[in-house]
């Protein structure tokens, strides 16, 4: 037993490295760039037409249905998986390991990531397919067959979506759950994977509309109430603001190591950690969520204005909220961070969720720590249901409808084994698979990129 954990650790440290490495880093910033660069700074320049377009449509109440989805039930539902437990735990913890300068970072990239997420929604666009009712399907899987003309590596990045929902999107999420419900209100975990288990159990048993019609509900109140408390702390420690963003630029920039000099976080820490944390928590260039936006039927612009709209939210208003919420309050100091950093004493600091929860406790008490923890479900079993989806539609890609049935009892059997289990060796797995499911849609962006400037110089001009 202990030499197969030994062979796994081993599996997991390269899968990791491969999945998060230097040159992922740099691809999934290159291609955002490049789709940038050549669409003239879109994101920016068409700031009015996209937010027009989306959340334009939702403060009209638009909720008109060219497919299974409307376009805002497709949008929540590819925000629920998003926003999870990185917009509040991984945010901090890419404070506490890469220090302020980590943020900029994740900010940066997640402004060139709008791009990336408007080119894979644009080709899954571009290449719906339907399912047996006739609805629109879509995702990475389909571009990468029907453009590259490559079935091989389609099934691959369908098999990485499956090991990434049943880990990431499914374990991991269960087992917060049932954390936070027992360290916060002493409910056994068996008692919350069970009912977490029905629940996930009932909304998938509908299908993707019924996963819409839930999400919709669901998501703008816990993203509106977490945003609301967060910006709370801001306004609550406004007069630190301008110090905090400028310590954020600082040390973004600051090529001396550590703060001042004292102890070493450095740019190239804080640009990889920023970079990873931002794309795992927004999923730009991993071809998962237009899975969501392709069930509403949208022309391929319109799904890839979506995509812009999605990763803005998540990362660009949601997680700047955490950090700087974090930052402001005081719970989080760089310097002695940084002087521990690297050795046993750091795993005595507060971090992760137990850090956003202390930023949150310092401006509204203990009560602030209650608001953190209904919070960190709320966003966890969203993730479940946003990712039961995905893992779905991966799976019927994969094995048909049968190999669908399958996927939705494992997914909600794993409920239960990841509400009761330690499982840091599967996480771990289960991240870098995630990770991996960038490479070959990555690879698809880049070689059909024609085609997305193409449609996308067309619909400007004929469209908009």
């Amino acid at each position: 037993m202990e030499r197969l954990t030994a062979v796994l650790e081993t599996i997991r440290n390269i899968l990791e490295k491969l999945a998060w490495g230097p040159a992922t880093v740099a691809l999934l910033l290159g291609t955002g760039l490049y789709f940038t660069v050549r669409t003239r700074f879109f994101q920016l320049a068409k700031i009015r037409l996209w937010s027009k377009q989306t959340l334009g449509r939702i403060l009209k109440g638009d909720k008109t249905k060219n497919g299974g989805l409307s376009a805002f039930q497709s949008a929540c539902t590819a925000l629920a998986a998003t926003l999870g437990t990185g917009n509040i735990a991984g945010v901090a913890t890419a404070l506490a390991s890469g220090g302020p300068g980590a943020l900029f970072w994740m900010w940066l990239s997640a402004l060139i990531g709008t791009m990336t997420a408007f080119a894979e929604n644009v080709l899954a666009g571009l290449y719906q397919g339907r399912d047996r009712a006739g609805r629109p399907i879509g995702g990475a899987m389909f571009y990468i067959e029907k453009g590259l003309h490559s079935r091989g590596l389609a099934l691959l990045f369908s098999f990485l979506c499956v090991c990434g929902s049943l880990g990431m999107g499914n374990m991991a999420q269960a087992n917060s759950v049932a954390a936070v419900m027992e360290d916060s209100f002493s409910v056994p975990p068996g008692v919350t994977g069970a009912v977490t288990a029905a629940l996930v159990a009932f909304a998938m048993l509908g299908g993707v509309g019924r996963i819409g019609r839930i999400t919709e509900r669901l998501v703008p109140v816990m993203a509106l109430g977490y945003a609301a408390g967060a910006a709370a702390i801001i306004l609550a420690r406004l007069q630190s603001l301008p110090a905090v963003l400028a310590l954020i630029v600082q040390e973004a920039l600051n090529f001396r190591a550590g703060l001042g000099g004292v102890a070493g976080y450095g740019v190239a820490k804080a640009l990889r950690i920023g970079v990873s944390r931002g794309v795992c928590s927004n999923e730009a260039g991993l071809g998962s969520s237009v899975m969501a936006n392709s069930a509403a039927g949208m022309t391929p612009v319109q799904q890839g204005m979506w995509g812009v709209f999605e990763v803005a939210v998540d990362t660009l208003f949601m997680c700047m909220l955490t950090g700087l919420a974090i930052l402001c309050s005081g719970a989080y100091c760089p310097a002695q961070y940084a002087r521990v950093l690297g050795t046993p004493a750091f795993q005595q600091l507060p971090n992760g969720a137990a850090l956003t929860a202390e930023a949150f406790r310092q401006v509204f008490g203990p009560l602030g720590g209650v608001f953190v923890a209904l919070s960190l479900m709320l966003f966890a079993f969203s993730t479940l249901l946003g990712w039961s989806y995905y893992g779905s539609l991966a799976a019927e890609y994969l094995a048909g409808s049968r190999g669908q049935r399958v996927y939705k009892i494992c997914f909600v059997v794993l409920v239960l084994v990841g509400s009761t289990a330690q499982l840091e060796l599967v996480w771990g797995l289960a991240d870098a698979f995630n990770g991996l499911m960038a490479l070959p849609n990555l690879l698809a962006l880049i070689c059909l990129s024609p085609q997305v400037l193409k449609e996308t110089r067309r619909a400007l001009r004929e469209d908009f």
